[in-house]
């Protein structure tokens, strides 16, 4: 009895099983890593640092989780691999203790117009099966109540063998779908502004068609209209009787003979349709895309009212609410509701239901509704709905690989986040985040800092250990990580008035402002305040009505295949393409990887896919240019001593230098180079492909090709997302540029330093959804320190130590 006590008080030995608590990464290269060695705690949050391009993304993403997902991958079948992205293996010596990495990144959500927040978290479906179940009148099963559905009926003979005989019968069939007829579950219409197209006071033969690239001795054009037969060249055409203007706007393909060449006549709108409306607007030049959005106008669908539901799917109703109308609420209603709804039959779907909706609110996304299209989440609620499927998961001792996760959020916001990231670790799962706010980065367990630099000058830990060891460090991180900017003493006064009276886009309630001209003018208030709502919805009318050209630059995705880069995207191609040819005594297409010059095994690409039909497809580098993208004679033209691939290899800042002085002097390239190192991308080379910047490189690389034009207002959405602390002084200094130049600058932002610096805060609250909307605050930014009325004063007061 006596050896048994003694047995239970020893401690336990470890178990061998419980010993893998690191994930051990030696010798990692990826990108601009140099060698790196770390070891990473499991179960705990850790967060990296470091100054934007100094490996960050190349250590967490592409090595541990890429390496994470490729494992996983490989388990299963060749032919499910298929179907799946192919991931190289990172360039790394060992990679050990890994578990399975699920990645919650800022990628917008799917922009196709039937997603909607509803359909991407499954809330959707769990309405539509409560409806097909309580709704009265019952009207069918749940793809009743689904906008994706469309109703359809059948009939027909059918022939059957029976008892040796064939009988022939008569069936019927239907699906009864919630698919709004009129607009296909689109919720919109679009319409086209006739009097954009053409001047009906004016003949064809006059020059009537206002149409961009419709000129009058255009073959597929005009002269088909004009000499088709079916309409009068020299009427003006607000004379044409009834037939004609049929025949004009409507008229179905037809074969007409024009100077004995073969055409096809057809009516303007389905032309129009088919040139202009059917390509990707992101795709277009930039004067067609302003035609297509003055032409075509698109409103709320006069049958479904918007909803997206058929009449049917609208009458069924649970205590007087209509699923259409469950999912115009806003979700912190819906979840309300949702509680009322006590039904036993139906209990492990409420409850299931109101967790989902309950979740969205304690994310600090309960302003939203679930009819709102997906494509219109900015980067940082679309990383937050994918959240909320993680939230309620049963899986452990997974590692979470989060972006940036306070992008886009309120300081007020800010706290919420951490909790559900301490949520997350405490659940038993690692918790790995890139991060740059020292709120967040307060919360770490571990912290990894990468540096010192950017790019080449990057890619080595500076520091590793805990909060407190990183504040003490020399690091950049560590002494930038206590900085506090200081509110504006003396503010720029203003040069006019641009007045918004009205506004109620979205959630503002009949906001009245007068935003100062000739100031930086920041923009704030909690997610989903109202601020984009006011500055993107109601601004730009308002401001083409004074006759002041907006820049307005956002965090969208810049349209573009993985040939796209800086270089072709600034221009900056253009000049350093004849620099080369002038220098060579050649032609300028043969220094362009997607012309002349290309490698003609890879066609100029870099690499070369292999599709390996039923298995995984493969991207290998080219062996003919190793890479380069350009044949072996091109490389042989140099320009101060380096080829065009070595050229485009450089950073900014290296080329900046290069194209600075010397035989390379280019002044056409200086210029748009100092403007990319003014936004603070000094580190990015200059053939990177636009498909891997992240959200606020692209905004800012937008910036730089904005900066030469004529515009009076400059429109910024959150310029410092993915920012590190020490450059955000940089950003200031580039916004005091502008300002001081002679524009105007409004700014939507968060991050408190960028409001100290402010000459006028416009702050909307005092909520979010419909408990915001309002204007809570406007004037200097020391007012609103003294007055701590809003919940951006008092996190604002916090933050400059008054």
């Amino acid at each position: 009895m006596s050896m048994a006590t003694r047995t239970d008080t020893q401690s336990p030995a470890l178990h061998v099983a419980d010993s893998h608590d690191l994930i051990r990464v030696h010798g990692a290269r990826v990108n601009n890593l140099k060698d790196v060695s770390i070891e990473i705690p499991k179960r705990r949050l850790t967060v990296f640092t470091g100054v934007s391009g100094s490996g960050k993304s190349s250590l967490v993403f592409n090595t541990i989780a890429a390496e994470s997902q490729r494992m996983i991958n490989e388990t299963y079948s060749t032919f499910v691999q298929g179907f799946m992205p192919t991931l190289a293996r990172p360039e790394v010596d060992v990679l050990d203790g890994l578990t399975t990495a699920i990645i919650v990144d800022q990628q917008r959500m799917g922009g196709d117009v039937r997603s909607t927040v509803g359909t991407a978290t499954d809330a959707n479906a769990m309405l539509r099966v409560l409806f097909s179940r309580l709704g009265k009148p019952h009207i069918g099963s749940p793809q009743a109540f689904s906008f994706n559905v469309a109703s359809i009926s059948g009939a027909g003979a059918v022939t059957l063998e029976r008892a040796g005989q064939t009988v022939k019968e008569r069936r019927d069939f239907s699906i009864t779908g919630g698919m709004c007829p009129r607009c296909e579950g689109r919720g919109t219409v679009s319409d086209i502004d006739l009097t954009q197209l053409y001047d009906d006071s004016k003949s064809i033969a006059e020059g009537a068609f206002t149409i961009p690239g419709w000129k009058s001795d255009s073959w597929w054009t005009v002269r088909t209209y004009a000499e088709s037969g079916f309409l009068d060249p020299d009427k003006p055409i607000r004379k044409y009787t009834k037939k004609e203007m049929q025949d004009f706007l409507y008229r179905e393909p037809t074969k007409v003979k024009v100077e004995g060449v073969n055409l096809t006549y057809e009516g303007l709108i389905p032309k129009v349709q088919k040139s202009f409306l059917s390509k990707d607007r992101g795709a277009m030049q930039p004067h067609i895309r302003a035609f297509v959005d003055r032409a075509v106008t698109f409103t709320a669908c006069p049958e479904c009212g918007g909803s997206r539901l058929s009449e049917a799917a609208r009458s069924s109703k649970i205590k007087g609410i209509s699923i259409a109308d469950a999912c115009a609420m806003q979700i912190s209603d819906l979840a309300e509701w949702v509680r009322g709804v006590d039904e036993p039959s139906v209990a492990p779907l409420l409850a299931t239901l109101q967790q989902t909706l309950e979740s969205f609110v304690k994310i600090g996304l309960g302003y939203l509704s679930l009819d709102r299209p997906s494509g219109t989440l900015s980067g940082g609620e679309a990383q937050r709905v994918k959240m909320i499927r993680h939230l309620g998961s049963s899986l452990t001792d997974v590692t979470y690989v989060f972006d940036e996760p306070t992008i886009g959020l309120h300081p007020h916001d800010i706290q919420r986040m951490n909790d559900l990231l301490l949520r997350l670790r405490d659940k038993g799962n690692t918790v790995l985040v890139v991060e740059h706010k020292p709120e967040t980065i307060a919360i770490a367990d571990h912290v990894v800092d990468l540096g010192p630099g950017a790019g080449t000058a990057g890619g080595t830990v500076c520091f590793e250990g805990t909060v407190e060891g990183l504040r003490a460090a020399g690091t950049v991180t560590g002494r930038h990580f206590d900085d506090r900017a200081a509110v504006k003493e003396t503010v720029r006064k203003p040069t006019g008035t641009l007045e918004i009276r009205g506004a109620t886009t979205h959630n503002l309630r009949d906001v009245d402002v007068d935003i100062p001209l000739g100031v930086l003018v920041v923009v704030t208030g909690v997610a989903g305040s109202g601020k984009s709502s006011l500055v993107h919805g109601s601004l730009p009318q308002q401001s083409g009505a004074s006759g002041e050209g907006v820049v307005s630059i956002d965090q969208g995705a810049i349209r573009g295949s993985r040939r796209s880069n800086p270089a072709t995207y600034t221009g900056l191609l253009d000049p350093i393409r004849k620099a080369f040819a002038k220098a060579n005594g050649v032609k300028p297409a043969l220094f362009s990887a997607n012309s002349e010059g290309a490698c003609p095994n890879c066609n100029g690409a870099g690499v070369i896919y292999t599709d390996l039909a039923i298995m995984a497809g493969v991207a290998t580098t080219c062996e003919e240019c190793e890479g380069k993208r350009f044949q072996a004679a091109v490389l042989d033209h140099h320009l101060g001593g380096r080829d065009i691939s070595e050229v485009l290899a450089m950073s900014v800042t290296e080329a900046e230098e290069f194209f600075g002085a010397g035989e390379a002097r280019t002044p056409a390239a200086h210029r748009i180079l100092g403007r990319l190192a003014d936004v603070g991308l000094g580190y990015v080379s200059l053939g990177q492909p636009l498909t891997t910047l992240s959200g606020g490189e692209r905004q800012r690389l937008k910036l730089a090709t904005h900066m030469s034009e004529k515009g009076g207002v400059y429109v910024l959405d959150e310029p410092t997302a993915g920012l590190h602390l020490a450059d955000v002084e940089q950003l200031l200094g580039l916004l005091d540029r502008l300002v001081d130049s002679g524009k105007s600058v409004i700014v939507v932002e968060h991050h408190q330093a960028v409001m100290a610096h402010a000459d006028w805060i416009i702050d909307l609250g005092p909520g979010a959804g419909h408990d915001g909307g309002r204007i809570v605050f406007e004037g200097a930014p020391a007012d609103l320190v003294a007055a701590r009325s809003t919940l951006t004063g008092e996190h604002l007061a916090a933050y400059v130590g008054t």
